[in-house]
């Protein structure tokens, strides 16, 4: 796919979105005065951390199965080209970027050849299967977000070599810091895992997590970030494997249940930050459990045909590797996932309006 017919499919699928979601909504994706704001304001960059939901591609250099650098991955990205995005085409992260004047899309930190000039505009540090807790990365072999705080240093002292040390303390200042995870924690590691189940019951599991977001914002302020925004966990319930794997053909109430405490339980943590972090932190939450839930249960104001399974294989069981090879369904945006975990592009973006949203009101 060349330049002008990703342009021209981009063009197309805002015109769709215009229709479902509102003129207004829509328009936030690519609106001139946002992008102004954002420069008035001095936004720098984005950071990015977390799991598959904003892993651009830093698993493609891991020794781990979870991987996402094959087709049918990346059919409807720049030239039909699998980066190792666990989508069809770009992820939230890289949506945001382009609303806000910075990029057309996050590269991975650990992208092979990666160019100092890149450095500028933000990277992801995220990595497919990790999460808050430093076990759920560690079974699958995978960066926990300690460890992609760890590569944030590495970035910072490259970035000083580049732009000298004040613009990159002004770089990290401004910086909007975007954290997604939580999915794992849960769906990999307590309820298939048995070690936390055993050790936590749901209620102490989600303060421990809750702990551990806490104490990675404070790391990254303490390196001089002040901007965070926190994406929640999405209805895991309603993914097309948790139904399969419950044998059900709806969405796993007490699951999503476990959800909506935790996400709870974020909003609480983040609406004292001035009392943990001090007052010249800003953070953010973005209720994507609300935004996919509403397009699962209503998928035709949203644009979408099914909401109950994926566009790869059939759509139920595969996701990563295998979803390696199989075929996929004519029309990616008209599902709201994309294999049987992860959203489709289009429901991508519609998260991304959300989190644009939020961002326009809290920090820009």
């Amino acid at each position: 796919m060349g330049r002008q017919s990703a342009m021209v499919v981009v063009v197309l699928l805002l015109v769709t979105i215009e229709c479902v979601v509102g003129v207004q909504d829509a328009e936030i994706l690519h609106d001139p005065k946002l992008r102004e704001r954002a420069r008035r304001n001095n936004i720098s960059c984005l950071l990015v951390f977390g799991d598959s939901s904003v892993d651009p591609g830093n698993n493609n250099v891991l020794n781990t199965t979870f991987k996402g650098n094959f087709l049918p991955y990346g059919i409807d990205f720049l030239h039909h080209q699998p980066t190792g995005r666990f989508c069809n085409g770009r992820l939230t992260t890289d949506f945001i970027a382009e609303a806000l004047g910075i990029k057309y899309a996050i590269p991975p930190f650990l992208k092979p050849g990666l160019r100092r000039e890149e450095l500028i505009h933000g990277v992801s540090f995220a990595s497919a299967a990790s999460g808050y807790d430093d076990l759920t990365a560690n079974l699958t072999n995978v960066l926990p977000i300690r460890k992609q705080i760890q590569y944030l240093m590495h970035y910072m002292v490259q970035l000083r070599q580049f732009v000298g040390e004040q613009k990159e303390r002004e770089t990290i200042k401004n910086a909007i810091i975007v954290i997604s995870a939580g999915t794992n924690d849960f769906i990999q590691n307590y309820f298939i895992t048995p070690g936390r189940s055993k050790e936590f019951t749901i209620d102490q599991y989600i303060d421990f997590l809750i702990k551990c977001l806490a104490r990675d914002i404070q790391e990254m302020h303490a390196l001089g970030a002040t901007r965070f925004v926190v994406v929640g966990v999405p209805p895991l319930g309603c993914m097309p494997l948790v139904q399969a794997l419950h044998g059900k053909n709806e969405c796993v109430a007490e699951i999503n249940q476990v959800v909506v405490k935790f996400n709870n339980k974020i909003r609480q943590k983040l609406d004292t930050a001035n009392l943990w972090l001090g007052a010249q932190a800003t953070t953010t939450y973005v209720d994507a459990y609300s935004v996919l839930l509403n397009a699962i249960a209503q998928p035709a104001k949203y644009g979408f045909s099914v909401s109950t399974k994926g566009c790869c294989g059939s759509g139920v069981i595969e996701f990563g590797d295998t979803c390696k090879g199989q075929s996929t369904c004519s029309d990616p945006s008209k599902y709201v996932f994309w294999d049987a975990v992860h959203p489709s592009e289009r429901m991508y973006q519609i998260i991304a309006i959300e989190a644009i949203k939020q961002v326009n009101k809290q920090m820009i």
